[in-house]
């Protein structure tokens, strides 16, 4: 039984409820990293994705998931590896960890690429422009809709290639206008299951908040049930912060399980909106 304890009583509307977020996919544009002929799927290897613990030589994806302890920050490493310049990426990378990152990938012989962000970050200083400083070559990306300053701006529908590799951008604002979050490739010589790189949208049991930087909880709202919750069931979740000891997560299991965004909408605007209290029984 949910019990609800309203600590302010907001006016009503069905403007301040809804909101006609629905992106329309761009025809998907490859960024310009070179892009080789894909193997045939006899001729491909096995996928895995690794924590930062182990790995194995054989897979054609190389996964790290790193965290930063001061701001809950995690950031992920991709590489292609069978691609013979071993192409890499970072998303949301932080200032504080910019050269034990750089060292990881130094180690592990990869290129780097880009730097990207999934949307302007509050709680943390981004790590793209002190790369940048580092590592020549380093393209940054961010959303087009943040208005934050980049080398490449991103779009709903747009695809970012890393050897024969790639990401696929979902706009999902909410927790800030210009948030996206980064979906692994869809087809049998991308990895699978499919990974999510979530930002701050749809955290691990919860989701971020709405109250700034052009937040709205009902555009949230409709941001994730259309963009996330809508990818097959077994898809990997990683997100941009965990505060409670998490590393991922599936969309089936946040479909089920999460306390936030599995509510009815009106009660999930109350909830971001009205502080409510809610004990669960």
């Amino acid at each position: 039984m949910i019990q609800l304890r309203f600590l302010k009583s907001p006016l009503l509307s069905s403007s301040n409820i809804l909101s006609n977020f629905s992106p329309k996919p761009r025809t998907g544009t490859l960024l310009p990293h070179p892009v080789t002929k894909f193997k045939p799927l006899s001729q491909m290897d096995s996928y895995s994705t690794t924590t930062t613990s182990s790995s194995s030589s054989s897979s054609k994806l190389l996964f790290r998931q790193t965290f930063e302890k001061e701001s809950s920050t995690y950031t992920y490493l991709l590489a292609d590896v069978n691609h013979p310049d071993k192409p890499a990426l970072l998303i949301d990378p932080v200032d504080k960890t910019v050269d034990r990152d750089l060292n990881v990938i130094k180690e592990l012989g990869l290129k780097l690429v880009y730097a990207m962000n999934t949307h302007v970050h509050a709680d943390h200083v981004t790590g793209t422009g002190l790369i940048k400083s580092k590592v020549p070559g380093v393209k940054s990306i961010i959303s087009k809709a943040s208005g934050s300053k980049a080398d490449l701006h991103v779009e709903h529908g747009d695809k970012v290639s890393f050897g024969d590799l790639f990401l696929e951008v979902r706009a999902t604002p909410g927790h800030t206008l210009g948030c996206v979050t980064y979906v692994s490739g869809e087809g049998p010589d991308q990895p699978q299951p499919r990974m999510a790189f979530t930002g701050d949208a749809l955290l691990i049991r919860g989701c971020g908040r709405t109250d700034f930087q052009g937040g709205s909880s009902s555009q949230l709202y409709k941001s994730v049930h259309s963009q996330i919750f809508t990818l097959p069931k077994d898809t990997l979740i990683y997100p941009a912060h965990d505060y409670k000891g998490f590393t991922v997560s599936t969309v089936g299991e946040e479909i089920q399980y999460n306390p936030r965004l599995t509510k009815d909408e009106v009660l999930v605007w109350l909830m971001l909106n009205s502080f409510i209290s809610m004990d669960y029984s």
